[in-house]
């Protein structure tokens, strides 16, 4: 059923774009691809890593893209950047890491259930500097559900881990997914990139922000209730784990100092792509590292190959000039303030990343805000609108689906649909508003 259904919005799509929007056939069949690839992410009627490969068979066997330009995309630099991630994430779980940093900020705030969401927020975030979001929650779920079986309580703690790894998600280029595939298109673009210092000096008051409206939020109501935090007492802090999170230290310290800080300081100038694979791999090292080859099968690279086909799709939209027919649309918010066009990028993508995919969402708006607005907006005023939208993505609090953390968290926590929902929708509007105001008056200064 679910494969069928993919079949027929796919024809149904090339149908619209072909006789309604009088869109050529190679546009037509591209519209047509990408509804498939979006429903079959979307019902899961095939495993995420086939639908990701599908690219490389559909692509040239339609003249979308030839071989070679389909498969370069599934070795973009950026995606060696997250596998280094993966493999450090690997090690962390393996020893335990996440449970001794849990400890860790769990004495760090009031034995109440705000002090509770305050510590799993923040874990999140200190987390989420060096991990995925994904991974931020997969390592937290544990621990938030054995914090307490009060149904009310877990409800609450286990929306600060989802939420939490997104909002952690933003603070670094390595957080989320879109975050690589935003860079990895201003690069392809040849636009001006952002460095991973510089992104961080952008976005960490946005998460602080963020973190503290989540607090706020979750804490509603839950001063009547009480909690028992002993069992955390007891965890034991190994050499293993001092060293691991030596590893991490060290390597946010090397991001930091390569990254240039313009016009103050120019950076190392070494390539992060390598740094981050670099530390990766020495988690492997016999005596020093922490894993073994049997551990890597726990990476997941059906992300990697996501990655890849995110890169495919933006490629195949920019040879295909698909950005060109949204132009006259676009066009109509020519003479409106840049502000208000970016307001309005916010709920849309708010609203789109509650349907789609965010990465599938942000490889295909992506190309087309670069073409379809660069008849009325500046470089820099294209490259804040998507980042914007990349934001964003990260901030559908409210759909189970929307993003990894929230599936995650709703898959394995038994959430009601209705609490996301509600907690959910009330985050995304202050981020909404957070963003539009960053965008306008705080990022611009970095990149302006």
């Amino acid at each position: 059923m679910g494969l069928s259904t993919a079949v027929a919005v796919s024809v149904i799509a090339w149908l619209f774009a072909f006789y309604y929007l009088h869109a050529s056939l190679k546009i037509s069949i591209l519209i047509g691809i990408i509804a498939l690839l979006i429903t079959l992410w979307t019902n899961k009627a095939l495993p995420m890593g086939v639908v990701s490969l599908l690219p490389i068979i559909l692509f040239p066997s339609f003249g979308i893209l030839d071989t070679k330009s389909t498969t370069a995309n599934y070795g973009n630099p950026i995606v060696f950047l997250f596998l280094g991630g993966f493999m450090i994430a690997a090690a962390t779980e393996k020893i335990g890491l996440h449970r001794v940093i849990a400890k860790i900020f769990l004495s760090k705030f009031p034995k109440n259930p705000q002090g509770v969401i305050s510590a799993l927020g923040v874990a999140s975030t200190v987390l989420g500097t060096a991990l995925s979001n994904s991974t931020v929650a997969l390592l937290l779920l544990p621990v938030a559900m054995s914090i307490t079986q009060d149904k009310f309580l877990q409800t609450r703690f286990l929306l600060a881990v989802a939420f939490g790894a997104s909002i952690s998600g933003i603070t670094t280029p390595i957080g989320s997914p879109p975050n690589l595939i935003y860079l990895g298109f201003l690069e392809s673009q040849g636009l001006s990139g952002i460095s991973f210092t510089t992104w961080i000096f952008m976005m960490l008051p946005l998460t602080l922000l963020m973190l503290y409206s989540m607090i706020k939020i979750l804490s509603l109501n839950t001063k009547n209730h009480e909690i028992n935090l002993s069992a955390f007492e007891s965890i034991p802090i190994t050499t293993e784990h001092k060293r691991l999170l030596g590893f991490i230290v060290l390597l946010l310290i090397v991001l930091l100092i390569n990254s240039p800080i313009r016009p103050f300081y120019n950076g190392l100038g070494w390539n992060e792509n390598v740094i981050l694979l670099a530390f990766g791999l020495m988690m492997f090292l016999p005596k020093i590292g922490f894993l073994d080859w049997d551990d890597s099968k726990s990476i997941p690279y059906e992300i990697i190959f996501l990655f890849g086909a995110g890169f495919c799709i933006a490629m195949a939209f920019s040879q295909s000039q698909l950005g060109g027919a949204f132009e006259s649309f676009l066009q109509q918010f020519a003479n409106i303030p840049f502000i208000f066009i970016v307001l309005l990028s916010c709920i849309g993508a708010i609203i789109a990343t509650g349907f789609l995919s965010t990465t599938a969402l942000i490889a295909i708006l992506l190309p087309i805000i670069n073409v379809a607005t660069s008849g009325f907006l500046s470089d820099t005023e294209r490259i804040l609108l998507m980042l914007v939208v990349t934001i964003c993505a990260s901030f559908s609090f409210m759909i189970p689906i929307s993003t990894p953390p929230n599936a995650i968290v709703f898959a394995q926590g038994g959430i009601k649909a209705w609490d996301m929902v509600r907690f959910g929708f009330l985050l995304s509007v202050v981020g909404i508003g957070c963003v539009t105001i960053f965008c306008t008056w705080y990022w611009w200064s970095f990149i302006g």
